[in-house]
This record gives structure tokens, sequence and C-alpha cells, in this order.
């Protein structure tokens, strides 16, 4: 038998339940091991929190073999859920099974013309402050510097600022699996100039806060619908949030050079990867393991 939480919730407070987009999520992610391992010890972020435009229905997690899982809420009030496996097992199955309910996206007017003046505010400054400087993925080097002036320097708006930054990376960047590793940080991927979804917000992520910026990382997937136009749907998708003054954290995803509306299924956000992977953990026993990963995005 597995072990599984559930969590259900209602739909928006004071808009229309027809308004928006239903979408449904399965994330299904199998270890295989080469002989049978012992100590695993696992975290989880594969489940969504209520954000402004987006409302979580419903939430199943489920790992097999199955085991006490304990759910809880870290710094970034992301949703985690960790488990421990001590004893010998040659597979580790984990699936999550969301639906969640998105509104349209319908920003502010003055939240696309107000500056970095407005960051000045006390309460905003508490808000962004973590997300103004180095993390752990992101370094800020004179290089990012100097080719975001460039590239932001008729811009006075934040928006302005962040939508000639995503621009840039979509149009110079190269979307190429392979060429870099899970591990990558920014200065790997500016270097490259290629890479994937993640390589592409630690470098917008870097971009943004060079110039006073706040930019976070957000994790989670992409409805392609049947135009299949968008490059990142059916797996794990990231892009970058930035905070724009009236509006609060809005994502643009430099990989398609739009803004994050109701195709995409936020599940955590953070500094850079390293605070919203979807699983990590560790284990003892052999190194050969073999990974397989099924993400379905479905309209409800």
């Amino acid at each position: 038998m597995a072990a599984t939480t559930a969590t259900t919730v209602s739909g928006h407070e004071g808009r229309p339940s027809n308004e928006g987009t239903r979408l449904s999520v399965l994330h299904r992610t199998v270890f295989h091991y080469g002989s049978p391992v012992r100590e695993s010890v696992n975290t989880l972020r594969l489940e969504p929190r209520t954000f402004p435009y987006q409302k979580t229905l419903s939430a199943f997690v489920r790992v097999l073999p199955a085991t006490r899982i304990r759910r809880f809420t870290d710094l970034f009030q992301n949703v985690n859920h960790h488990f421990e496996l001590p004893e010998p097992h040659s597979k580790l199955e984990i699936e999550s099974r969301i639906r969640v309910h998105n509104l349209p996206l319908d920003l502010p007017s003055e939240s696309l013309t107000a500056g970095l003046d407005s960051y000045h505010d006390p309460v905003v400054k508490e808000r962004i402050w973590s997300y103004l400087h180095e993390s752990p993925r992101v370094s800020l080097t004179p290089e990012v510097w100097r080719q975001t002036v460039d590239v932001t320097g008729t811009h006075h708006s934040v928006f302005g600022k962040a939508s000639a930054m995503m621009e840039w990376i979509h149009r110079e960047f190269h979307y190429a699996p392979g060429a870099t590793s899970v591990k990558a940080n920014l200065e790997e991927s500016f270097a490259l100039r290629r890479g994937v979804c993640q390589d592409f917000t630690h470098v917008m992520l870097g971009m943004c806060r060079s110039v006073g910026v706040a930019a976070r990382y957000a994790s989670g997937y992409l409805y392609n619908g049947p135009r299949d136009t968008l490059v990142g749907a059916q797996a794990s998708h990231a892009w970058c949030e930035v905070y724009l003054p009236a509006a609060g954290w809005i994502g643009f995803d430099p990989t398609n050079n739009t803004l994050a509306d109701e195709r995409y299924v936020k599940i955590a956000v953070g500094r850079d990867y390293e605070d919203v992977s979807p699983v990590e953990g560790s284990y003892r026993g052999t190194g050969h393991c073999r990974l397989e990963i099924k993400v379905e995005v479905e309209k409800l």
C-alpha cells in the first residue's frame, strides 16, 4: 500500500467560478536502483499553495514503498513533503496529482509604468529583500551587469526592463536540452548562451538583480494547448517572477518570451533552483540508478 497525502480547497473568493482555466497535472517520478538501497531521505515540492491568480482545487501525493509523509511549509511558504525509507528497497515511486483554477492575468495600468523608485516603500522593501541579492546559483558578475545595462538602457519602468531582458534572452540563447546539467549556475549558462528553462531563468534572475529589479525563481508546469507552440510543456518548467508595483509577483518566461498567464501552473518559488527542486534527497547504496519521469498537463 502506498503512503499518500491529499488536500482539497474551495475556488476563488469573489470571482466567477467559470472564469479562467482549470488544469490538471500528473507528475510521476520512478527511481530504479541497480541493487537495493537504504536510508533514503527525501523532500518533495510537488503541491502548490494558492497564489493570487491560481487556486489549488485538489492535491494528492503518493509514495511507494509506503511510509509516513510529513507535510510542512518552508521559509518561502512552499508546501513540502518529507519522508524517510530506512529499509532496503530497489524502487522508489513518487506521484502527484493536482488540479488548479487559474484566472486571466490582469495587470493594473500603474504596474506597467512604475519605476524602481517604487521599491523604496518599507513594506515593499521587506517583501523583496531576499530577491535582490546573490543566491547559490545566481552570482552578480560585471559581465552580466554590463549586458543588462545595454539591454535595458532605454527603459525606465520595472515592467519595461523585465520585458527587455526576457526578449533578449529568448533571442540570444538557444534552447538545447543536454547542453547543461541540472547543477549548472548562472555563469556557466551565460557563457554558453544555451541550455533549458532552468538556465534561462537563472540568467534572467541575475540580469534583474544586477540592476536592482527584484526577481525570484518559479517552478511548475506549462499547458501547451492544442496549438503546441510553447517550449517546456509536458515536463517540469521554470520561469522568472519580477515584483511589479501595484501588481505583485508576475511571471516572465524567457524560454517562450511571454508572461506567465493562465497556462502556467506554479508550484514553488525561491531565490533559485536550489530552493524549489521538485524532488530532493539522498540514500546509501549503489550509484546505478535509472530514472523515469512522466508529466501530463491537461485542461479540464
